[in-house]
């Protein structure tokens, strides 16, 4: 469905945030992108989403696709026309607006041919929404924040959906709200995903296939088993150390000095 080959992005003719960046998500998949920040994880979603004019971003080499055409020239708002949507980092709502009032500008996102906006669908999702549909968004906690960046997704309708940190700020219990959605839209609806996260064990538990960033490009890659499985991935993404499964400190993990190998 989405296909990333070989793209250079640099911003404001200069910085090089990616390099030789390649990647898939398939049809209904849920594919996840880790890496520590600074990875290029979020330039990587803008550049699929062509957000990165907004920042004097441009990809300056290889090819991006979405159901096999090239996409590197369409305006965002007529990618979200063609069925992909990009929920932003930090939920990107309109606050000073109500929640239906967020859900109707949501829907002017739809071509004017398709059939009305499913509301009741989105309260279906997400009954606090529906409870709070006449209060302004920017009141709302951070769960139900990214509840309605979810809810207004939905309405768009989008065959894929391209999700930037939505476990950031919020608590275990609303973490795993929020990951189920995630598991519900791709199973109920069909609609693939690709999930830039920096919470691996959350990620691993809905993601089909993942892609581990470093430096701007994919240093490893596989089933979600496979990278589970890692000696590598436990150590620096699960926090496991190397021997009897002992949890090593944030400090370690943070300050760990990568593997040549990686890179090889």
């Amino acid at each position: 469905m989405l296909t990333i080959e070989n793209i250079e992005v640099t911003y404001h003719h200069t910085v090089q945030a990616l390099r030789g960046l390649s990647l898939e998500v398939p049809d209904g998949k849920i594919v996840t992108l880790l890496g520590t920040n600074g990875a290029g994880k979020t330039t990587t979603l803008k550049a699929a989403s062509n957000l990165l004019g907004l920042e004097n971003g441009e990809v300056g080499e290889g090819r991006i696709s979405f159901k096999g055409q090239s996409i590197m020239s369409i305006q965002p708002d007529r990618l979200v026309q063609q069925g992909l949507f990009h929920v932003r980092e930090g939920r990107r709502i309109f606050s000073e607006m109500t929640v239906e009032d967020n859900l109707i500008a949501a829907s002017y996102a739809l071509d004017r041919r398709q059939a009305k906006p499913d509301y009741d669908k989105v309260y279906a999702f997400f009954p606090r929404l529906k409870e709070r549909r006449r209060q302004i968004a920017g009141y709302l906690s951070g769960g139900e924040q990214q509840m309605l960046a979810f809810g207004r997704a939905m309405i768009a309708r989008p065959e894929l959906i391209l999700m930037d940190e939505p476990s950031l700020g919020l608590a275990p219990k609303v973490v795993a709200e929020i990951f189920d959605t995630i598991k519900r839209l791709n199973q109920e609806d069909g609609t693939a995903i690709l999930l830039v996260e920096q919470n691996a064990g959350v990620a691993f538990s809905v993601a089909d296939y993942g892609y581990i960033m470093e430096s701007g490009q994919i240093v490893m890659e596989g089933d979600v088993e496979k990278l589970r499985g890692d000696k590598d991935i436990q150590s620096f993404y699960l926090g496991m150390g190397e021997e009897g499964g002992a949890r090593q400190s944030f400090r370690d993990v943070k300050h760990y000095k990568r593997r040549k190998r990686w890179l090889s």
